[in-house]
C-alpha cells in the first residue's frame, strides 16, 4: 500500500494556504541537493535547511485560506502565528519530516542530525522542479540513444545495452505525448492572454519567444535531424541483424534476460523476442501515430497564433483609421441632420439576407497520398541487365575519340612528308575510319603547336569503300610563326 506507516497523510503539507510556500521549499532543497547548484554533501544539517527554507519562503506567496481545506496542524489563525521566517521554516521542516517527505538521520558518533529526502519525497519533488524548469533538456535524443544502444548490443552482446534501448524506446512515445500536450496548453494560454489584454505586441512577442526558445532547440530537431522516420530503418536493420545471430548466442542472451528481469518471464514466451518486437512496435507507433499528431498540433498552434495576431493587427489599425476620421468629421459638421436624412433615403431599399444553413456544405479537403521515402534493400543485378550495361559501355568507348589519337593518326599518315590528300588517308581499321572522318578537326587541335596544320579545299569530290561521296582537301604541315 502507498498510504502506510509514515505515509498515511503524505500529501497533507501540500494543502492549506501555505501549500505554495511548502512547494517552493521542496523545489529549492531539491536544487541544492541534486542539481548543478549543489554545494553541500548528500545530506544537510538543520541550520542549512532552515536557511534554504527561509530563502524559499521569501519568494513564494501565501495563498488565501480555503474554508473547506484541512489545515496541517490546528484550526487557529496562522496569519499572525509565525514571529519570523526562521520559525516558519522550522515548522515547514517539521511537517515535511512528520508526513514522510524528509527523513531525520542521527549520526551515532557525533550525534548530529541530517535531513535527506526520502525516496518517495525525492520522486514526487522531481516533477515539481521540472514543471517550471528552464534548464536545457535533450529529450529529442531518445531515438538516437535507442539506435546507439542497439548497435552496441549487436556489436558487443552486452545485455544491459538491450535493456537501455528498450527503456529509451519507451520514452520516445512519452516525449511525443508531452510535446503535444505542451502545444495544446500553449495554444490555450495564448487565447487567454489575448482575451484578457488585447495587446498585439505582447501576443506577437509570446509567439516568437516560444518559437525561438522551444521550437528551434527541440521541436525542429525532433521533426528533422532526429526524426523517428529518419532512424526507423536503421533501427530495423540492427534488429534484423540481432535476430540472425547464432542460436547459442541468443540462448545465452535469453538466459541472462530471465535472470535480470524475472518479473517479465512468462511460460512459452521469449524475453529477447519480446523486447525486439516491442521496440519495433514503438517505433511504428511513433512514426505512424505520434509524429503526425505532433505535426497537426504544431500546425494548429501556429494557425491559431496567426489568426489572433492578424485579428489584433486589424483591430489596432482600424482604431485610428479612416473610419475614425470620418466619424470625427461628421461630429464636427453642422449639417448632420440633412446628411443623415439623405443617408436614410439611400439605405431605404437595403435588404439583409442570411445564408440558409441547409444549403451550406462543408467540403473536405482531399488528402494527399503519402510518399514512400524508405530506401529499399539492394537487389543483385540479373545476367541480362549486366550484359546490357556492358554492351552499352563498349559502344560508348568504341565511338569515343580524342585529340591525342587524331594527332597520332595524322602523324603516321604523313610519314616523312608534309603534305597529303584526304583520299590517300590510310584506312586499316575502324579507328582509322573515325580518324579520317574527324581529320578536319586536326586544324583546331594543332592551334598553339610548333607545327600547324593547314587545310586547302580542292573543289573536287572523292569516294571509297565506306563513303559514297566526300569532299577532297589537302592537309599540309607548316611551321607556325
Amino acid at each position: 500500500m502507498f498510504f502506510a506507516d509514515n505515509y498515511q497523510h503524505f500529501f497533507r503539507p501540500l494543502t492549506g494556504k501555505y501549500r505554495e510556500q511548502v512547494v517552493e521549499c521542496l523545489r529549492l532543497l531539491y536544487e541544492r541537493l541534486y542539481t548543478a547548484k549543489a554545494d553541500y554533501g548528500e545530506s544537510l544539517a538543520r541550520e542549512q535547511i532552515l536557511e534554504i527554507f527561509a530563502e524559499a519562503l521569501t519568494r513564494a506567496p501565501q495563498l488565501d485560506s480555503d474554508d473547506n481545506a484541512e489545515e496541517p496542524e490546528s484550526s487557529t489563525d496562522r496569519e499572525h502565528r509565525f514571529k519570523s521566517l526562521r520559525e516558519q521554516a522550522g515548522w515547514v521542516l517539521n511537517i515535511l519530516v512528520e508526513f514522510g517527505w524528509l527523513e531525520k538521520q542521527v549520526d551515532s558518533a557525533s550525534l548530529s542530525a541530517t535531513y535527506p529526502f526520502s525516496r518517495r519525497g525525492r520522486l514526487f519533488t522531481q516533477p515539481l522542479v521540472e514543471v517550471n524548469s528552464t534548464r536545457v533538456r535533450t529529450r529529442h535524443r531518445n531515438t538516437r540513444n535507442t539506435l546507439n544502444s542497439l548497435e552496441a548490443f549487436a556489436g558487443r552482446g552486452e545485455i544491459h545495452d538491450l535493456i537501455d534501448a528498450w527503456e529509451y524506446s519507451e520514452r520516445i512515445v512519452a516525449d511525443f505525448t508531452d510535446m503535444i500536450a505542451e502545444l495544446e496548453e500553449r495554444k490555450r494560454e495564448l487565447v487567454r492572454e489575448v482575451e484578457a489584454q488585447l495587446l498585439v505586441q505582447q501576443a506577437t512577442d509570446e509567439f516568437f519567444s516560444f518559437m525561438e526558445s522551444r521550437f528551434q532547440p527541440d521541436l525542429a530537431i525532433r521533426l528533422s535531424a532526429d526524426s523517428v522516420e529518419k532512424h526507423r530503418d536503421s533501427i530495423g536493420k540492427v534488429i534484423a541483424r540481432i535476430r540472425r545471430k547464432d542460436k547459442s548466442l541468443k540462448a545465452e542472451w535469453e538466459k541472462r534476460l530471465r535472470q535480470l528481469l524475472p518479473e517479465l518471464v512468462e511460460e512459452g514466451r521469449s524475453l529477447l523476442w519480446l523486447m525486439l518486437d516491442t521496440i519495433e512496435d514503438r517505433m511504428r507507433r511513433a512514426c505512424e501515430v505520434k509524429l503526425p499528431a505532433l505535426r497537426r498540433a504544431l500546425q494548429g498552434f501556429t494557425k491559431r497564433a496567426d489568426i489572433i495576431i492578424r485579428q489584433l493587427s486589424y483591430l489596432h489599425s482600424q482604431s485610428e483609421g479612416e473610419f475614425a476620421d470620418l466619424c470625427q468629421r461628421l461630429g464636427e459638421s453642422g449639417d448632420k441632420t440633412d446628411m443623415l436624412e439623405r443617408l436614410g433615403e439611400q439605405l431605404g431599399g437595403f435588404q439583409l439576407r442570411l445564408f440558409d444553413p441547409k444549403q451550406t456544405q462543408l467540403w473536405q479537403r482531399s488528402r494527399r497520398q503519402p510518399v514512400n521515402t524508405r530506401v529499399e534493400d539492394e537487389v543483385p543485378l540479373e545476367d541480362d541487365s549486366r550484359q546490357e550495361i556492358l554492351l552499352q559501355q563498349l559502344l560508348d568507348q568504341a565511338f569515343n575519340f580524342n585529340g591525342g589519337e587524331l594527332r597520332d593518326y595524322l602523324q603516321a599518315a604523313l610519314g616523312s612528308g608534309r603534305r597529303i590528300n584526304s583520299r590517300d588517308l590510310p584506312l586499316r581499321d575502324a579507328r582509322d575510319l573515325l580518324a579520317m572522318s574527324h581529320a578536319l578537326e586536326a586544324v583546331a587541335v594543332s592551334q598553339g603547336a610548333t607545327a600547324a596544320l593547314k587545310v586547302a579545299f580542292t573543289g573536287e569530290t572523292a569516294s571509297n569503300d565506306y563513303f559514297a561521296r566526300f569532299d577532297e582537301y589537302i592537309l599540309e604541315l607548316t611551321d607556325s610563326d
